[in-house]
């Protein structure tokens, strides 16, 4: 932790990132009014002292939809790669351990997975289905996972013939225990890295979806349906447009960041655990 705060990258990340959280946790204490609250007279009203960010085509409080949004956005992202690490974990490291017709069958899965353009796909399983927000983090982590494997399986490949994996076999340790207690945990520091910048890929799929309507339903907020909503009135109501794109864009740029750090703060020399 001491040399992720000494990381200046990897500081703003963890700022933004907390900030985040913090406004996502506290929402109920921290929004002014109600986010689904309908006041059609106060319909399109500019940024004020009353309205911070002001008001939408229903006259409901944006900076109070924007903050319901960060908690729907993160949820997403976090709960979908949380998926697609899960999945990830397992078909990398029954590959990496095992190697030979095993790894060839799973690799090629791989392969076939990534042949498929992702947003593409997930636009098709979303379209088949009911679009609420239980199946669009379930859908982005099952089309997200292979990146995962391919880390996994890599740090594996180079960890299963050191010295320890060799006496934990000689000492009885069951396969199952061999990849769970000392392969995992040694060759996670990837996937982490991987992980964070992959809930900021996830951010920017749920609102994109939302943006072309098939993500989060109104009156539910989300970032990309605000933008949504705001596209009626661009170029008038510049605020239903600039608020909620720099909220994505400050979000993205957090994980990127922090990413990186983490990235850079780990990439050195390695201590393994047995």
């Amino acid at each position: 932790m001491r040399k992720v705060f000494r990381n200046k990258l990897a500081l703003f990340g963890v700022i933004v990132v907390g900030s985040l959280a913090i406004v996502a946790i506290f929402a109920p204490f921290i929004a002014p009014y109600d986010p689904a609250e309908i006041n059609i007279k106060d319909a399109l009203l500019s940024p004020s002292f009353e309205h911070i960010f002001g008001t939408d085509q229903l006259g409901r409080d944006v900076f109070s939809r924007m903050i319901y949004g960060a908690r729907i956005s993160l949820v997403i992202g976090f709960v979908a790669v949380g998926i697609a690490v899960f999945i990830g974990l397992i078909i990398g490291s029954i590959a990496g351990y095992y190697g030979g017709r095993i790894d060839s069958i799973l690799m090629r899965f791989v392969d076939m997975m990534l042949c498929f353009p992702s947003f593409f796909l997930i636009l098709a399983l979303i379209a088949l289905l009911e679009p609420n927000i239980m199946i669009i983090m379930v859908v982005i982590g099952i089309t997200s996972w292979m990146g995962t494997a391919r880390l996994i399986r890599a740090e594996i490949l180079s960890l299963k013939e050191r010295e320890f994996i060799q006496a934990s076999k000689v000492l009885g340790a069951s396969d199952f225990r061999i990849i769970v207690r000392h392969l995992i945990p040694n060759g996670i520091g990837p996937v982490l890295v991987s992980a964070v910048l992959g809930i900021a890929a996830a951010v920017l799929i749920e609102s994109s979806l939302s943006f072309l309507g098939i993500g989060v339903q109104p009156p539910t907020p989300s970032w990309g349906n605000i933008l949504m909503e705001g596209k009626a009135t661009l170029g008038v109501c510049w605020w239903l447009i600039l608020l909620p794109g720099l909220a994505i864009f400050i979000t993205v740029l957090g994980y990127n960041l922090l990413g990186e750090g983490l990235r850079e703060t780990f990439g050195g020399r390695k201590k393994y655990v047995a």
